[in-house]
């Protein structure tokens, strides 16, 4: 088995993009999705049959999964094969998935007692950035390890930053990063609809606001590109914002640090994706200025 063959586990929305990436780079890859990996997989990969098989196929294997139960149910695999088949299993796990601090500490505590080194590295950009391969990823694993894959890496992600060391900070830096965001979406959501009570239009305001104090990601991005025209394809799903904005405020209530808009937040988008199902999660306007929050 070559140290540079990888394996990618989870091929969905944001997996199948960074994997067709790295396979598109001319870099040795063997895939696996459970929802199907024949239509999934990417042009240049191997497919297998299962997530043992990619286990023991690469030396390195990357997860894009949607949970921490799903990261931490494939770690307990990996850590299986690694134990019967002694030499041959993966050595190392990067796990682009965002999935919390708890469940990030307990696959890499799986890991480990298999000899598996675990790296927390949730990736932001969304659908498009990963198609792009501009997303960054924010990694925290043991120094030494990001060198040896810059490669990989380089295929599916503008940047790399190394924000720490340990299994847990690279969900910490995810879930602020994301929470910043979902504010941002629902703040500029309120502050507009405001404007436009009183006769400011949409377009104008933006101008303003984005050459002022104001600008952020909603109004330099989502508004001009997603929301203006009326597309809302951030590719981004509602579902995930709440998940991740809830993650955020759990972990920040288990940390003890002031939450004074987190707890808001979560409840907000909570009820934004329970009115707005299988929305993406730009229609956070909807619910904030159509009406759907009435």
């Amino acid at each position: 088995m070559g140290s540079q063959r990888y394996g990618f586990l989870g091929l969905g929305n944001m997996g199948g993009p960074m994997a067709a990436n790295i396979a598109a780079a001319g870099i040795d890859l063997v895939v696996h999705d459970k929802a199907g990996t024949e239509a999934r997989a990417p042009a240049g990969a191997t497919v297998a049959a299962g997530e043992a098989e990619v286990a023991t196929a690469a030396g390195t294997v990357f997860l894009s999964l949607p949970d921490g139960a799903a990261s931490v149910a494939v770690a307990r695999g990996i850590a299986a094969a690694a134990g019967t088949e002694p030499g041959r299993a993966a050595s190392l796990v990067v796990d682009l998935s965002t999935i919390g601090i708890d469940a990030a500490k307990e696959a890499h505590a799986i890991l480990g007692k298999a000899g598996v080194a675990y790296v927390d590295a949730p990736v932001s950009g969304g659908q498009a950035g990963a198609r792009a391969g501009t997303i960054t990823i924010m990694w925290a694993g043991p120094e030494g390890i990001l060198d040896d894959h810059q490669a990989a890496l380089d295929a599916m992600a503008g940047n790399v930053f190394r924000v720490g060391g340990e299994a847990g900070q690279g969900q910490t830096m995810k879930l602020l990063n994301n929470f910043l965001s979902a504010t941002a979406m629902a703040a500029t959501t309120e502050a507009v609809t405001f404007g436009q009570s009183q006769g400011l239009e949409l377009a104008t305001m933006l101008d303003v606001i984005n050459a002022s104090s104001g600008r952020n990601t909603a109004s330099a991005d989502k508004f001009p590109n997603r929301i203006l025209g009326g597309t809302f394809d951030s590719g981004f799903a509602m579902a995930l914002m709440t998940k991740d904005v809830r993650l955020y405020r759990d972990n920040a209530r288990a940390a003890g640090t002031p939450m004074p808009i987190g707890a808001g937040m979560a409840d907000l988008w909570t009820a934004a994706d329970k009115a707005l199902p299988g929305a993406d999660f730009t229609r956070i306007y909807d619910f904030i200025h159509g009406g759907a929050n009435s």
